[in-house]
C-alpha cells in the first residue's frame, strides 16, 4: 500500500519524468509514504488506472502536459468512476493556466498551478488529515532554487542505461516570447552552480553518457555555461553527448572556444530562430540580433562539430508563405543539421491571444491547440506546411539522405523545391507516416527523375550511398538498371554512443563538415 502515487502518461517510454523526481524529492516526511509510477499515452486508460489503484492509493498526482492532456483526461475521469475516494491532484503547465475553464480540473480535487515542487507536500498533508483547501486550485510560488532538494539520485539505474535523462542548472527565461509561457512573469533563476556539478559528477560516476539540460536558455549565464562545459570537457569519454538549448545570437569568445574544444557530435544546441522577418519578431515581443545570430550560426556551422538543431514557427501572427519561405531559405543557407519546423500552438495562458482578432488566429481546440488558419495562411496552407515539416523531417532532418537531398532544390529556393516534393509524396503516397524507408527512398528517386527531370545516372549512386550509410548491403531494385558494375561500398557504421541521428551527421563532418 503505497499512500500517494505519482504518476504522469510520458509520451514515449524513453522518457523520463523529471517533474515527478522533483516532487518524490521535495515531499519530506511524506516521501517514504510515495512513490512514482510512469506510463505512456499509448496505454489504455483502463490499463493504467488498475496499475495506480493496485497500490491503494489515498492521493494520486498526475502531472498534465500538452502531449498527454486528452489521455488524462479519459483517465481522471475513469478514476472517479471506479475510487471516488482517491483524491486526485492536478499539476503541470497544461492546468496551471486558465484552470477554471477546464472539464479536467472541473474533475479533480485539487489543482497546484504553477511550479508545485514546494507546494505539492503540504497539499498531501492536508488532505491526508482530512483537511480540503477553501478553493481547488492552489496558486504555488516559486520555489527558492537555492534551498530545493535536487533529484538526480532518483534516476533509476535503468533510467540511466535506457531513458532520455533530464538536467537543469536553471529555471525561467529572460524574455518575453508570446507564443511561449516564459513570456508570463517567470524570472530566470538559477541553482547553485556547486550542487549541479556534484550532481553532474555522481551522474557521471553512475554511468550516464548523454546528458540533455532543458534550461531555456543555457548560454545566458557565460559563467555558468562555461563551468559545465569545462566539467564535461574535462572528463570526455566517448559516447558523451550533451543537449543544450541556445540563445542564437550571444556567443562570446569564451563560449566559442570552449564549443570548438569538444569532438564531433558530442555537444548538440537546440537553437529556436522561429522568425527571420524582424517586424514579425517585433510584433511577438522577440528580440534578437539576426546579423550576430547569422555570424555564430556560421562560425559554429564551420569552426565546430557541435550539431545544430534549429526551429522555425509557421503561423507567426502577420507572416505570410512569401515571408516564411525567404526565412527558411536564409536558414538552409546556414546549413544547420536540422531545422524543425513548428506550427504555431496556442499554450494555455500565452499572450498571443492577443493577436487573435487583428490577424483571424484559429486554433484546434484539442492539443497540442495547432493553428489551423489565420489571415494570412488558410487550412489549405498550414495543411500543406505540416506535411512539409513531415517530410522534411523524414528526409532532412534524418540524415538519411545527405548525399541526395541538394538535388531537391539544386540552385533554386530549397523551400519552393521541398514544397514540391512535398506535395507530390503526399499525392504519392497518401500518407506522412509509416513509411518505410526503402519505401520512401523509391519514392524520393522517383521524384527526382521523372517529376524533376534529374539524370538517373548521376543521381542513383548517390541515393545507393545514403541508403547504405546506416550498413544496409543490399541495392534497392529501383536503383540496380541505373547503376553500373562500379557499386559504391558499404560504409562501416561506426559505433560511436551517439544518438542515431546525431551519428549519422558527425560522420559527416568527419568527412569534412560536409
Amino acid at each position: 500500500m503505497t499512500d500517494i502515487v505519482l504518476c504522469t502518461l510520458n509520451a514515449r517510454y524513453v522518457h523520463c519524468a523529471f517533474g515527478l523526481r522533483y516532487l518524490l524529492a521535495n515531499l519530506g516526511p511524506l516521501r517514504s509514504r510515495a512513490r512514482i509510477i510512469e506510463c505512456t499515452i499509448d496505454e489504455r486508460p483502463a490499463d493504467v488506472a488498475e496499475l495506480l489503484l493496485a497500490e491503494k492509493p489515498r492521493i494520486i498526482g498526475l502531472g498534465v502536459y500538452i502531449w498527454n492532456a486528452r489521455q488524462t483526461h479519459e483517465l481522471v475521469a475513469l478514476l472517479k468512476t471506479i475510487a471516488p475516494e482517491v483524491l486526485l491532484v492536478l499539476g503541470g503547465p497544461e492546468v496551471s493556466y486558465e484552470t477554471g475553464t477546464q472539464p479536467l480540473c472541473q474533475l479533480a480535487d485539487a489543482v497546484v498551478c504553477g511550479e508545485g515542487d514546494r507546494a505539492f507536500g503540504p497539499l498531501c498533508e492536508r488532505l491526508l488529515a482530512g483537511e480540503r483547501p477553501a478553493s481547488p486550485f492552489i496558486a504555488a510560488p516559486l520555489p527558492d532554487t537555492a534551498t530545493l532538494e535536487l533529484p538526480y539520485h532518483l534516476y533509476s539505474d535503468t533510467d540511466l542505461k535506457q531513458r532520455v535523462v533530464y538536467v537543469e542548472a536553471s529555471r525561467g527565461c529572460p524574455f518575453r516570447c508570446e507564443f511561449c509561457l516564459s513570456a508570463l512573469d517567470i524570472p530566470l533563476r538559477s541553482f547553485p552552480l556547486a550542487s549541479i556539478i556534484a550532481c553532474l559528477q555522481s551522474l557521471l560516476d553512475r554511468g550516464l553518457r548523454q546528458f540533455k539540460f532543458v534550461d531555456r536558455t543555457f548560454n545566458l549565464s557565460i559563467t555558468t555555461s562555461l563551468a559545465i562545459l569545462r566539467f564535461f570537457r574535462e572528463r570526455y569519454q566517448p559516447g558523451l553527448f550533451l543537449h543544450f538549448e541556445m540563445i542564437p545570437d550571444r556567443l562570446p569568445e569564451a563560449l566559442r572556444t570552449e564549443l570548438a574544444a569538444f569532438p564531433d557530435g558530442a555537444v548538440q544546441l537546440e537553437i529556436g530562430i522561429q522568425t527571420f522577418n524582424p517586424e514579425v519578431g517585433r510584433r511577438i515581443s522577440r528580440k534578437q540580433n539576426l546579423e550576430r545570430l547569422r555570424d555564430n550560426l556560421t562560425f559554429l556551422r564551420n569552426e565546430t562539430g557541435v550539431h545544430l538543431h534549429t526551429d522555425l514557427i509557421a503561423g507567426l501572427p502577420g507572416e505570410d508563405l512569401a515571408s516564411f519561405a525567404a526565412g527558411f531559405d536564409q536558414l538552409v543557407a546556414l546549413r544547420p543539421h536540422e531545422i524543425q519546423l513548428g506550427i504555431l500552438k496556442r499554450l494555455r495562458g500565452t499572450p498571443i491571444v492577443r493577436h487573435e482578432q487583428e490577424f483571424s488566429l484559429r486554433y484546434n481546440p484539442e492539443p497540442p491547440y495547432e493553428i489551423v488558419a489565420n489571415r494570412d495562411l488558410d487550412f489549405g496552407t498550414l495543411q500543406r506546411l505540416k506535411r512539409f515539416a513531415r517530410y522534411w523531417d523524414l528526409i532532412a532532418n534524418s540524415g538519411n539522405f545527405r548525399e541526395t537531398c541538394p538535388h531537391i532544390w539544386g540552385e533554386g529556393s530549397a523551400f519552393e523545391g521541398f514544397l514540391a516534393l512535398s506535395d507530390w509524396l503526399f499525392e504519392a503516397s497518401g500518407r506522412t507516416h509509416g513509411i518505410a524507408l526503402t519505401r520512401l527512398a523509391g519514392l524520393l528517386f522517383q521524384y527526382l527523375t521523372e517529376q524533376a527531370g534529374g539524370d538517373p545516372h548521376r543521381l542513383a549512386p548517390r541515393l545507393l550511398s545514403d541508403y547504405r550509410r546506416g550498413g544496409r548491403r543490399d541495392v534497392p531494385v529501383f536503383l540496380r538498371r541505373w547503376l553500373g558494375a562500379d557499386r559504391p561500398g558499404v560504409p562501416a557504421a561506426a559505433d560511436t554512443g551517439l544518438p542515431k541521428r546525431q551519428a549519422r551527421f558527425s560522420t559527416a563532418l568527419e568527412e569534412g563538415r560536409s
